[in-house]
């Protein structure tokens, strides 16, 4: 699997265990959904609002090393507007340039900040003011049993 895709992958799920914190009662896996324009459009995820008032979209842009631009934001934008969803989430290592956060306020899109080497089970994410952490550690157990068999006296061997 490529680092995206895993990026992708983890970024569902993490954000499907911490829904709560987006205000949202699920997350759905990769999909297409249609827009008003006649065109369909694939997005990584989509997260059910709270009381079913609606869906966001999901986009996930593991770009180590950039901010993502204002255009791939608009992108998102012009999505949300098309398929009639309520907002976005866009999940990122680095956050957005200054023009992209623009667009992104305009249209309900918040930033989620995720290490590019998450996992599952280790990550660390940034939401507002909030961090949200996934460890796990491995703990070796050993145990050892000694019997000592003991005769009665008077008991035949």
């Amino acid at each position: 699997m490529r680092s995206w895709e895993s990026y992708e992958n983890a970024a569902r799920e993490i954000l499907r265990q911490c829904r709560k914190e987006f205000g949202l009662s699920d997350v759905e896996g990769k999909q297409d959904i249609p827009g008003a324009s006649g065109t369909t459009w694939e997005i990584e995820a989509k997260g059910i609002k709270d009381g079913n008032s609606g869906f966001v979209i999901i986009e996930c842009r593991r770009y180590p090393k950039d901010r993502i631009k204002q255009e791939s934001v608009g992108g998102l934008a012009f999505r949300i507007i098309d398929t009639g969803a309520s907002g976005g989430i866009i999940v990122t290592p680095v956050g957005l340039q200054e023009g992209a956060q623009k667009v992104a306020r305009s249209k309900n899109i918040e930033t989620v900040i995720l290490h590019p080497d998450s996992t599952i089970e280790n990550f660390v994410m940034r939401y507002l003011h909030k961090v949200m952490v996934g460890v796990t550690d491995t703990a070796t157990l050993s145990d050892s049993v000694t019997v000592e068999i003991v005769r009665a006296k008077g008991e035949a061997s």
